[in-house]
């Protein structure tokens, strides 16, 4: 098994390098501060602050570096990949793609760059909320443009395979106008939700009342706001066209409710809707035929119709 790299040991990294050990693989990765790393290493594993030691270490062993930073601190992390390791296998865990890639085109265009998404996390942030069990079960999206490295695009793969996670392949653009829709709108509304639940400060009677369904949809509200903010401002046009849908919606159910009082073509999409989520829960596995000419137009079809990629056996 390939050995992986990650830089960055917040949540999705941490996560990542607890589930990769598991799977048997040598990993290794670096954190921002002294104590996450202090604390990483604590609990057994090989973490540093020092970038370009690790990056060092990925080229000579031939590792799959997974950049599992903000889009923020993205630019720092790719000129040291460019420096040190300008030709590595290439994959990260960042919200968003195509900004991803525009970014590795322009500050680290050597690498072996496959895009990758996994769908997962919690409110939780840091080392310390990270799980071998986070990705179990959850979409693992990996980047499938025409032009990638097919074997970085296997490596991808199978590290996602490895923590337990279904592969979904999309085109980088349209991952973004997806997340945008299921992810990052999900984070703006929680916020408006818990904001109209809270109400005027010093009232707190709808607070106290609240339960499940509150609770439920407001869960991301928790999540660190710069963490929000750079996920949800980098996807910014497939963020606002997602707002725009949501608040026609909005519009025609107040309208019928001050009109009419009915809600119940509101309701009832929401239900419809709701029902297929479920449905897809548990998605085709299909064999690909990755030495195929036409394999990553086959593998975005696959994606678009909801369906995983076979796990292929080592």
């Amino acid at each position: 098994m390939r050995a992986v790299c990650v830089l960055g040991t917040g949540l999705i990294g941490g996560s990542l390098m607890r589930a990769a050990a598991r799977a048997g693989r040598e990993v290794w990765g670096t954190a921002a501060s002294e104590p996450t790393a202090a604390a990483a290493v604590a609990d057994g594993f090989d973490v540093t602050t020092d970038t370009d030691a690790a990056l060092a270490r990925a080229d000579e062993a031939d590792a799959l570096v997974v950049v599992c930073v903000p889009l923020t601190a993205l630019e720092a992390v790719l000129r040291r990949v460019d420096a040190v390791a300008p030709t590595c296998r290439l994959t990260d865990a960042v919200s968003v793609k195509v900004p991803v890639a525009d970014a590795v085109a322009q500050f680290a265009p050597r690498t072996r760059f496959v895009g990758g998404h996994p769908m997962a996390g919690t409110a939780e942030s840091g080392w310390p909320a990270g799980s071998a069990d986070l990705f179990a079960g959850a979409a693992w999206v990996a980047a499938a443009d025409d032009g990638l490295d097919v074997e970085v695009w296997r490596d991808v793969a199978e590290l996602a395979w490895d923590c337990g996670s279904r592969v979904v392949p999309a085109a980088v653009d349209e991952h973004d106008v997806a997340v945008a829709r299921i992810s990052h709108l999900p984070h703006l509304f929680a916020a408006v939700l818990a904001s109209v639940g809270a109400g005027e400060q010093g009232d707190d009677l709808a607070l106290a009342l609240s339960a499940s369904s509150f609770a439920d949809g407001t869960r991301v509200a928790g999540t660190r706001p710069e963490l929000v903010l750079a996920m949800c401002e980098g996807n910014r046009g497939a963020l606002l066209a997602a707002v725009d849908d949501a608040l026609g919606r909005l519009g025609a159910m107040r309208g019928a409710l001050a009109s009419t009082g009915g809600l119940a073509a509101t309701v009832r999409s929401g239900h419809e809707a709701r029902m297929r989520w479920a449905s897809t829960r548990e998605p085709l596995e299909v064999p690909v035929d990755l030495g195929a000419p036409d394999v990553f137009a086959e593998l975005r079809e696959l994606g678009r119709r909801g369906d995983v990629v076979e796990p292929v056996k080592r």
